[in-house]
């Protein structure tokens, strides 16, 4: 699993022309792009989301934890692309959407149960994400 971060002043992911998650623009907040490969497991999202809760990344060296800072979470397999040959990436570490999906909301649903307010992107979905990267400040999480 990979989970891309970045520290944002806002952002929002719309599907079909309605905003589905949102970070304020008056708080500073996360938006975490989350990639499932093969191999992923519940125990490796719960790590994960222990990271993430608690990566000192926001002003004043604090975590998410620390202000209780509100994270967006947004599925994206391309985080697994392999652009090693050619100029077609192949998605091929990328699970597919039946692995992906109970994986990514076991994600959000560990960072629920450690106190985040966490909103997401819709699974699948065609989405335009918008974002005002804070710092600018991007993390790659793996384990």
């Amino acid at each position: 699993m990979r989970v891309l971060v970045q520290r944002v002043s806002s952002a929002a992911v719309t599907v079909d022309q309605q905003v589905v998650g949102s970070i304020n623009p008056a708080s500073q907040g996360l938006l975490a792009f989350v990639g499932v490969t093969h191999d992923d497991d519940v125990d490796k999202t719960r790590r994960l989301a222990e990271k993430l809760w608690q990566l000192r990344i926001l002003d004043d060296e604090q975590s998410a934890a620390d202000v209780n800072a509100p994270i967006l979470v947004v599925s994206q397999f391309t985080l697994y692309a392999d652009t090693a040959k050619g100029r077609r990436p192949s998605w091929n570490a990328a699970a597919p959407g039946a692995v992906a999906e109970p994986l990514v909301g076991a994600f959000v649903k560990a960072l629920q149960q450690l106190g985040a307010e966490v909103q997401t992107g819709a699974f699948g979905a065609r989405m335009r994400v918008e974002l005002v990267n804070d710092g600018p400040v991007t993390v790659l999480l793996e384990l």
